[in-house]
């Protein structure tokens, strides 16, 4: 079988990279072992202003317009929603978060993204916030695992979609590419996390990070907003939040952990107990693909030209992602320059 490309991974990043270009009438094969991956578990948080000191994601001027965009047309073709626009209240911890956020209320590129500072510790019901909080504007969630079975199900009916588990041996890439049946012209690994043992990619800096999150009931909460507190918390219904999430460098596996649940629960009870009594019908870990400089890796092997890498995307996959499909697509398609390529480390990692 003679394709355009061969997709390696059908997590956020390969699903919205095949569909960008099946749509660019690019003849395309995923490959998935249909396992749960980090995109799966991920919490699809859009927040565009975080840290200690609220410092705006990079490019997120361009990011979230095209992010939304694109989750409103992945919905009007599927006749579902998938990203949900809610506001989220982020609590103080210090003195010291209180004046950075005062000095990004002055500057006019961050009116778009901090609404009203609030100083009262009592405002909240139920909430502790003795530091008080600041409204936070668009920001929502995506709800990845709806798209992600969307998107597969579009793929089976092109025909365009095999679960299967890769293993490296199996590529042949002289004197053609190649894997089993299928000639590709390109293979793209959007393997998230795998990429680290990847004998192509395994030289890029992935700085890995294992991620819990819970899935919470509770009767007769009112939490309506998304809370931010150093973790998080997401009403998804009346009755159903996401609390996350741990951050876990050390131990890189995919099990949930009494340490993680723990972790959360404590972190919960310290602004709003009455969700941490609720009842946990999900504890879920997985490994996030970051990397060393918090940028993607994206680009072609350095000698080996026909593999390429579509990877790194860590937390912040559900607002990057959109704009990156495009534009790599773009670099593919057109030759147009490849955004965040990884090039930039061929001279001091890359040592074949």
């Amino acid at each position: 079988m003679d394709i355009d490309y061969l997709i390696i991974g059908q997590g956020l990043a390969g699903s919205l990279l095949a569909w960008e270009l099946i749509n660019r009438n690019c003849k395309v094969m995923i490959i998935d072992n249909g396992l749960e991956n980090a995109s799966k578990v991920a919490a699809g948080l859009i927040n565009p202003v975080t840290g200690q000191r609220f410092v705006k994601s990079i490019d997120v001027d361009h990011l979230l317009p095209t992010a939304k965009k694109h989750y409103a047309e992945l919905a009007s073709f599927f006749k579902q929603s998938f990203y949900i626009e809610k506001p989220l209240l982020r609590l103080f911890k210090n003195a010291n978060e209180i004046e950075a956020a005062h000095k990004r209320l002055e500057q006019s590129d961050y009116q778009p993204y901090l609404g009203s500072l609030n100083r009262a510790a009592n405002s909240l019901e139920d909430i502790s916030a003795p530091f008080g909080f600041i409204e936070q504007h668009n920001t929502g969630y995506l709800l990845t695992n709806n798209l992600l079975a969307c998107l597969k199900e579009f793929f089976i009916s092109k025909q365009c979609y095999q679960q299967a588990t890769i293993h490296y041996q199996d590529i042949q890439i002289q004197p053609m590419l190649k894997w089993k049946h299928i000639t590709p012209k390109r293979i793209i690994f959007c393997e998230g996390y795998h990429a680290s043992s990847n004998p192509w990619f395994n030289w890029l800096p992935f700085q890995l990070a294992k991620g819990e999150i819970l899935t919470v009931h509770h009767s007769s909460s009112h939490l309506e907003n998304i809370l931010n507190f150093g973790n998080w918390v997401i009403p998804l219904d009346e009755h159903l939040f996401r609390i996350g999430a741990t951050f876990d460098r050390d131990n890189l596996n995919e099990l949930s952990s009494d340490l993680g649940k723990v972790s959360l629960i404590k972190s919960l009870q310290s602004i709003y107990r009455p969700l941490s009594e609720g009842n946990i019908v999900k504890h879920q870990a997985n490994i996030r693909p970051c990397t060393l400089d918090k940028q993607p890796f994206i680009g072609h092997h350095p000698t080996h030209t026909k593999l390429s890498i579509f990877n790194g995307f860590g937390a912040k996959g559900s607002l990057q992602l959109p704009w990156y499909s495009q534009k790599f697509a773009d670099a593919l398609l057109k030759e147009a320059d490849i955004p965040s390529p990884i090039n930039r480390h061929y001279a001091t990692h890359f040592t074949a």
